[in-house]
């Protein structure tokens, strides 16, 4: 369980919670951040999970979704007891994060934020998920991160 040098890594080594680290050569031309983590480490879109900013209610909250879904707006407001979700603009998204689309991770953000995880997650052991910088991902239970981040678990991709 090396930390990797990211605020994700530093919180799960700290809370002592099992990781494993998956780096990758990123290239910077690529924008399909997660289809590239997948291609890379030979995993299935369905196990990479995408961080996406959400203002809900007025709030931001991070939505954990498959890379091979789409966040449902509709279904993250009603995870969040609300009638409305929008996505935040990129630059929002990094200023709450303090991590580079990209490279959002749920876990470590600059402010703690609710995170809302996809039920999909829980048909596997393991998900990968960011480790806050683009190129590396980590590996955890989706009971572990759910822990951590004190996440909601909804159905909140389609």
């Amino acid at each position: 369980m090396a930390t990797g040098g990211t605020p994700a890594t530093a919180l799960l080594a700290k809370a002592k919670i099992d990781f494993t680290l998956h780096p990758y050569d990123h290239d910077p031309a690529n924008t399909g951040f997660g289809d590239e983590a997948a291609a890379a480490l030979g995993v299935d879109r369905q196990r990479i999970f995408k961080t996406l900013v959400a203002e809900v209610a007025g709030s931001p909250v991070l939505a954990v979704v498959p890379v091979a879904q789409q966040l449902d707006l509709k279904a993250l407001a009603a995870a969040r007891g609300a009638k409305k979700a929008t996505l935040a603009d990129v630059e929002d998204a990094a200023r709450l994060t303090g991590s580079v689309v990209g490279g959002i991770s749920p876990l470590g953000s600059r402010r703690p934020l609710p995170v809302v995880i996809d039920a999909s997650a829980e048909s596997y052991p393991t998900i990968f998920v960011s480790a806050g910088k683009r190129g590396l991902q980590l590996e955890l239970s989706p009971a572990a991160l759910t822990k951590i981040t004190k996440a909601n678990v909804a159905p909140i991709a389609h």
